[in-house]
């Protein structure tokens, strides 16, 4: 299975959601692989600074042939987490092309649902090709006892293909914290809400695709 992390608009917590993804899928016992095709490298770099040894495999692939290179190399794979790139639709066509699910990273901002949109119409044109392809929504960075996680999840119903995962991540300090030590949030704090936030996340994430060859 691979999972592209995608969203045309930076910032949005893509590489957070990505590390995490795997870390969360390594822990649960599956051969994982990170692909970093954004050319900023931030997935590299977050494996760089870690002094643990590392629980999944990464790599470096910001190419715009990933789509085809990728399949021989996940075969020794259970999962490939790819982080993609924003705002270099070259790139992003062709991890969305590797990618059997496209989980989309979204903030509780009007800004990033009119992006959300961009990645969308690169899902639908993908398909075209590769119609079992699917995609959904994360909200990523909620804070806490606010209304506006709620109205980006009504917003975001519009795109009536792409469902909006149940649950939440927060915004928590512990991601950034982690990160600084080349750590997921399930190793630097395992009882933290944030690993179980990401443990929900993973869990619906994989119903998806079960859901999907069922």
């Amino acid at each position: 299975m691979i999972i592209g992390v995608l969203n045309q608009k930076g910032g949005v917590g893509k590489t957070t959601i990505a590390v995490n993804l795997a870390a969360t899928l390594a822990k649960a016992g599956r051969r994982v692989l990170l692909v970093d095709a954004d050319p900023q490298a931030s997935a590299l770099t977050w494996s760089s600074v870690r002094d643990l040894d590392p629980l999944f495999a990464v790599i470096g692939m910001a190419k715009p042939t990933l789509h085809r290179d990728l399949p021989d190399i996940a075969r020794d794979y259970d999962v490939v987490v790819i982080d993609g790139a924003p705002r270099v639709n070259e790139l992003g066509r062709a991890a969305i092309l590797a990618s059997d699910l496209v989980l989309i990273p979204v903030q509780p901002s009007p800004y990033d649902v009119w992006a959300a949109a961009e990645t969308v119409q690169l899902i639908r044109e993908a398909q075209q090709f590769k119609p079992e392809l699917r995609g959904v929504f994360a909200i990523n960075r909620k804070i806490v006892n606010t209304a506006i996680g709620r109205d980006v999840a009504s917003a975001l119903s519009r795109f009536e293909e792409i469902p909006v995962l149940p649950t939440t991540i927060g915004q928590r300090v512990i991601f950034a914290e982690s990160a600084a030590q080349g750590l997921a949030v399930i190793e630097a704090d395992p009882d933290s809400e944030a690993a179980r936030e990401m443990t929900a996340l993973v869990q619906q994430v994989m119903q998806t695709e079960k859901k999907k060859a069922a």
